[in-house]
């Protein structure tokens, strides 16, 4: 892998680029939040060679509506499944929208 390589992740959205304690920082959270969203199975951090955990941009944007949830007096769990069904239609509704433009796509021309 070439230093171009490596800054080339850096752009990837779902690259874990960030330590633990950068997360939690980087959200204004403690690392025990990040571990409770990670139990509630809301974000799954991938580990280092040496086994700590590393978080993406995605999972700390993630981690963060969580925080916001959270931070409003919604229980943890609930922040999470909360959190997961915005994802899910996010997509769903992404999906459709490709359906859409390619069913439009294959449409045939208005009749003169």
């Amino acid at each position: 892998m070439t230093a171009d390589d490596s800054f080339d992740r850096l752009d990837d959205d779902d690259y874990p680029a960030y330590t633990m304690g950068r997360a939690a920082e980087m959200l204004g959270t403690t690392q025990g939040f990040l571990r409770a969203v990670g139990e509630a199975r809301l974000i799954t951090p991938l580990r280092s060679a040496g086994g700590h955990r590393r978080y993406s941009r995605y999972q700390l944007r993630i981690a963060a509506r969580a925080r916001e949830l959270v931070d409003q007096g919604t229980p943890i769990e609930a922040a999470c499944r909360i959190v997961i069904l915005e994802d899910q239609l996010e997509e769903a509704q992404r999906i459709n929208a490709q359906y859409r433009r390619a069913a439009e796509s294959l449409k045939p021309p208005p009749a003169a």
